[in-house]
């Protein structure tokens, strides 16, 4: 696990919001420099302004969870929502790479729900005249680092990478909290408190040092992930790997069990809730209690979840996608006498896995995790079941912890 950068505390009814929390994260799981350059044509800029900011909080599912409340704030707010790079990170590595948002996502997807443009566009085309260097101004809620008044907005990784790949410096920091948050409220004029403050004309871009959302995503904002469609290439993978899968059903797994993760699991004592928990717990923990079991799964809670799974559905194979250890040798043994093959990608690519794991006919997530959350989500949108290991906590294990021991799935609010 990283080194925590930064971490901003807003409490809302009871709720901590995070505004940005680098590498203390969810999921382990390249892009180029971008050219500033021309001038733009009139018709082509958004008279009521921009949104900007670095998906600075966590890896892959992290950002994507948070790019959902981003979405619906800049629609909230009637902005264009410029679409950042997604920040990765290269193990045993220092600094982080940005990767344009389309590469795994279609743009035009998301055009259907609200204005969006690819930050790579955006520079090149647009902010020579509408965001010139003198106009620079990064936004907080909240003073960031040591300087007095000051969101230091290019400190730290992956901040200072993810603006420096667009030449991007800033001249000052304006800091909005605590009279505006991220929930968007509208006068009886029709107009927003943020446009009230930040007018498009004096304040064309609104680039934030973090997502302009909570986390977890906001409930009311889960069904934005139908508006994230995987990109062909990456359907084709996944649609490609599935056909070499036996005729058949087949049940896909997520298994979070890095090294980092068993330390993120420690925390599970501590609080009622821990990262994507609410997908399985329920947002008032209206269905259930947080135990360590849901985040670290036994080995023999998750053998016997999937047979039950695989028993269900009469599957003939078992998909599994991990950040550390598959448990293959102890699937395959456990589902032997069942003739069921147990496989995983034969190269590393989380994408892929996500897409495979959206298309199986019964999914097994981890209830804390991010990645296991956006997966909940894309198959919340088609109709298919989910299951958590360890959840519903309803029978005591031999080892005193609770695990699941229901045939049915937990469809959440």
């Amino acid at each position: 696990m990283g080194k925590l950068l930064f971490l901003s505390v807003l409490l809302f009814n009871g709720w901590i919001k995070l505004e940005c929390l680098s590498q203390l994260n969810d999921d382990n799981y390249s892009g180029g420099e971008v050219k500033e350059a021309k001038s733009s044509n009139a018709s082509d800029v958004d008279a009521l302004g921009y949104i900007a900011f670095c998906p600075c909080m966590g890896r892959f599912g992290n950002q994507a969870d948070q790019f959902l409340g981003a979405l619906a704030f800049a629609k909230n707010v009637n902005r264009t929502l410029i679409l950042p790079p997604w920040v990765e990170y290269i193990l045993y590595e220092v600094g982080s790479i940005q990767v344009p948002f389309d590469t795994y996502f279609k743009v035009e997807n998301l055009q259907t729900y609200h204005r969006v443009i690819t930050m790579e566009k955006f520079m090149e085309k647009l902010a020579s005249s509408i965001w010139p260097p003198s106009k620079r101004i990064a936004f907080c809620y909240m003073e960031r680092g040591s300087g007095e008044k000051s969101c230091d907005a290019t400190k730290g990784n992956p901040f200072g990478p993810f603006w420096a790949n667009f030449k991007v410096d800033f001249i000052a920091s304006e800091i909005f909290g605590p009279n505006l948050q991220y929930s968007v409220k509208f006068d009886s004029d029709g107009k927003n408190n943020w446009e009230k403050r930040y007018n498009g004309k004096e304040w064309p871009v609104l680039a934030f040092v973090g997502p302009p959302s909570g986390f977890p995503v906001d409930a009311d904002n889960r069904h934005l992930q139908k508006y994230l469609e995987w990109q062909d290439g990456i359907q084709e993978k996944a649609n490609k790997f599935i056909s070499t899968l036996p005729m058949g059903p087949f049940v896909g797994i997520h298994l979070r069990n890095g090294a980092d993760w068993s330390r993120v699991c420690e925390l599970v004592g501590e609080s009622t809730q821990l990262f994507s928990s609410p997908q399985c717990l329920g947002y008032r923990n209206e269905f259930g209690k947080l135990n360590h079991e849901m985040c670290y799964p036994s080995t023999p809670t998750i053998i016997k979840q999937v047979k039950r799974a695989v028993k269900k559905i009469k599957a003939t194979s078992v998909f599994v996608a991990s950040d550390r250890n598959h448990l293959l040798p102890e699937l395959a043994s456990a589902l032997k006498k069942l003739g069921v093959t147990v496989t995983k990608l034969d190269y590393e690519s989380p994408h892929v896995d996500l897409a495979i794991l959206g298309k199986s006919n019964i999914f097994i997530g981890n209830c804390i995790s991010s990645y296991s959350s956006f997966v909940k989500r894309a198959r919340d949108v088609n109709g298919f079941p989910t299951d958590f290991f360890g959840f519903p906590p309803t029978i005591k294990a031999k080892n005193g912890l609770n695990h699941s021991d229901t045939d049915g799935f937990h469809d959440e609010l």
